[in-house]
């Protein structure tokens, strides 16, 4: 299989390279600091798990590379809405338009939608995305190891900590964790998913929980599926979940959220 994270990264580049040609790193960097503050990210998943729940990133997701459209009557809002009524702690909302389907529009309408922290999930390579996601209303940032060398990692951290946002790390192995500890921030995401391949095991997570701090927060992302793939992280002492496509198949996403977790489903 070619490697899909590549080719995902170059047109990232040609994205960031038209974008700077509409409107310029200045002006951009002028509207994320002009944004109304950023919502706690941090601060809703800690909440939750304080109060003995599970802090779930609930994701708005129209589609994936390796499964195509996973819901046609794609509707932001609503299923923002959704979510936040059934417990959910955020939100992740794809913002990719060539690979996921996405759009920026997708995160102003589901943030609108909710009082949720929102995290802009896309392939961020350059400091003008992080003024842009402020700019769109974003609270948190993805920053995927695989994808940045070392000192483009640590900046685009630093800038996006200056805006007030949270960042979510992703590693996917042991060494990709190793670089990630040199960040400031305390969310670890461990991405059960291999970027390159895109297959999924859970024990990505499970076996690179003994190697981080307790003081870090550790959200398992992708391939949980079932209850019981939530027990079994929450046995492992893994509290938070960034999980999407098991919802988007569902008629309503938050009542799968809600099942999902064992949370009680709440009427509309």
């Amino acid at each position: 299989m070619p490697d899909i994270l590549e080719k995902i990264l170059a047109v990232k580049r040609e994205e960031v390279a038209a974008a700077k040609q509409q409107r310029s790193l200045a002006a951009t960097r002028g509207d994320a600091e002009k944004a109304d503050k950023p919502r706690d990210f941090l601060g809703a998943l800690r909440a939750k798990i304080a109060a003995g729940l599970p802090a779930v990133i609930a994701e708005v997701k129209k589609a994936s590379p390796s499964k195509g459209v996973l819901r046609a009557d794609f509707d932001a809002a609503a299923i923002a809405r959704s979510y936040a009524r059934q417990g959910a702690a955020c939100l992740s909302v794809l913002t990719d338009v060539q690979f996921f389907q996405g759009h920026r529009d997708y995160l102003k309408q589901a943030r609108d939608a909710s009082a949720l922290p929102v995290l802009r999930k896309d392939f961020i390579v350059d400091p003008y995305q992080i003024y842009e996601s402020r700019a769109m209303g974003a609270d948190c940032i993805l920053l995927i190891v695989a994808a940045l060398h070392q000192d483009e990692m640590v900046e685009l951290e630093r800038i996006a900590l200056g805006l007030g946002m949270a960042v979510l790390v992703e590693v996917h192995d042991a060494h990709e964790l190793e670089r990630a500890s040199g960040l400031q921030t305390p969310l670890f995401g461990i991405n059960n998913r291999n970027l390159r391949t895109f297959e999924t095991r859970l024990e990505t997570t499970l076996s690179l929980l003994e190697h981080i701090p307790r003081e870090r927060l550790v959200v398992t992302e992708s391939g949980i599926l079932a209850p019981a793939d939530v027990e079994r992280m929450r046995a492992a002492g893994v509290e938070a979940f960034l999980v999407g496509e098991a919802f988007m198949r569902a008629p309503d996403p938050g009542e799968a959220l809600a099942k999902l977790f064992r949370l009680p489903v709440t009427a509309v």
